[in-house]
């Protein structure tokens, strides 16, 4: 099988990402690491951790209205350049010791503001730059080479330049903003989202009622609605099994404290490997029987990860596990960049993100009560229940072919 030619324009993209997400990974552990210098009170620490989590979900649809509102091209590129400013500005607060936990908090919610039109405005514009039989491969290669600038390259070194200088890690960032931005600006301009976005007559609406009809878009295609509560109810499990892995890695597992840092590559490892072949399961099975074979796959490695007592073992699991969410990732968000028409894309991807989202605070809330009361042992078996409920639930609605899809045949997007 022949890999897809993606294109000059497909790897400015790719290029743009990766330099944004090598710089992400320095600065978060960086802030953490900042943080615990300024204070040891936990609840400071972990408020400006919040403050990084909230905007995805408090504006993760105003996002999506916006990309689709605005020139997807320029929009990347004046948010990229404001998150330069911010970071830039922050280090120099640092350098000066002038940075205290709220400034901190400000600045990681600004960040994390800002990247949800980015996110909204990438995941449109990615359609315009490949072809439609090639949007998995796409994705997944732009996942592979995030996990690898942000896993094996960004994180390692956030902690040696910072221990060198603490606002090292931040410059950096910001260097990797403003080179991002250039990047996307070499791109050549796309055509501008319709006025209103698809909305009635053509015509500019409330932006929460344009942001709206993104979740209703959603609501309204059986497929794309029961992928989406897939990821849900996914991320309810992940984001458990996440809170307490340190944990389950050190007691359950046996993994000695100073092997947890190899341990937990291993997952990037395996995200690396399913974000590789992807397009190729893609094309193999198609998209809708391939989703339902990577929710079996994950259902039984999370049941071997459960059942594992030994760090070898634990792992591979978990490294299985994690190969099949880069897959995942990627295939679903390739058959919304094929079936969503252009002008919703930004709404429509913002909607699945958000609902998507949604449940990972509460799983990681649950996974550390349940673990204070019964111990980390169950919640690798809750994980493995968790996503046995939610194969089963959506082995129907993912049955068929690809070109089964089912369509409106009312006005797409009207209020």
């Amino acid at each position: 099988m022949t890999a897809p030619v993606l294109g000059r324009n497909y790897r400015l993209l790719w290029s743009a990402a990766v330099s944004s997400r090598f710089g992400d990974a320095l600065r978060t552990p960086a802030l953490a690491l900042l943080a615990a210098t300024l204070t040891r009170d936990p609840r400071a620490i972990a408020a400006v951790t919040v403050a990084g989590q909230l905007p995805p979900l408090l504006l993760g649809l105003l996002g999506g209205a916006y990309a689709d509102r605005w020139e997807r091209r320029r929009t990347m590129a004046a948010v990229d350049g404001a998150r330069a400013v911010v970071v830039a500005a922050l280090a120099v607060l640092v350098a000066t010791g002038r940075a205290g936990v709220a400034t901190l908090a400000v600045a990681a919610f600004l960040l994390a503001a800002l990247g949800t039109l980015f996110d909204a405005a990438s995941f449109a514009l990615l359609p315009s730059l490949v072809p439609p039989a090639a949007l998995a491969s796409a994705n997944g290669r732009l996942q592979a080479g995030t996990a690898v600038a942000g896993g094996f390259l960004g994180a390692p070194l956030a902690g040696v330049l910072f221990a060198f200088a603490a606002a090292l890690p931040f410059t950096v960032d910001a260097l990797t903003f403003a080179a991002a931005a250039l990047l996307i600006l070499a791109l050549p301009p796309t055509p501008t989202p319709a006025p209103g976005g698809g909305g009635a007559g053509g015509r500019r609406q409330w932006v929460w009622r344009e942001a709206w009809e993104g979740v209703r878009w959603v609501r309204g295609d059986r497929v794309l609605w029961g992928v989406t509560l897939a990821t849900a109810g996914s991320n309810l499990a992940i984001s458990g099994l996440m809170a307490t892995l340190v944990l389950y890695a050190l007691t359950v597992l046996r993994v000695p404290a100073e092997a947890y840092g190899l341990f937990a590559a291993g997952a990037v490892v395996g995200g690396l490997g399913g974000a590789l072949v992807a397009g190729r399961v893609a094309a193999r099975f198609g998209t809708r029987p391939a989703l339902r074979g990577v929710l079996l796959w994950q259902t039984l490695a999370l049941a071997g990860f459960a059942m594992a007592r030994h760090p070898l073992t634990g792992g591979v699991a978990l490294a299985g596990f994690a190969a099949g969410t880069t897959v995942w990732n990627s295939l679903w968000s390739a058959y919304g960049q094929r079936h969503v028409p252009p002008g919703l894309l930004g709404r429509v991807g913002a909607a699945q993100r958000v609902v998507g989202l949604a449940s990972a605070p509460v799983g990681a809330a649950l996974a550390g009560f349940a673990g204070q009361a019964y111990g980390v042992a169950p919640v690798g078996w809750a994980a493995a229940g968790i996503f046995a409920v939610v194969t089963a639930g959506a082995w129907r609605t993912l049955r068929g072919k690809d070109s089964a899809v089912e369509r409106r045949t009312e006005p797409v997007g009207r209020p």
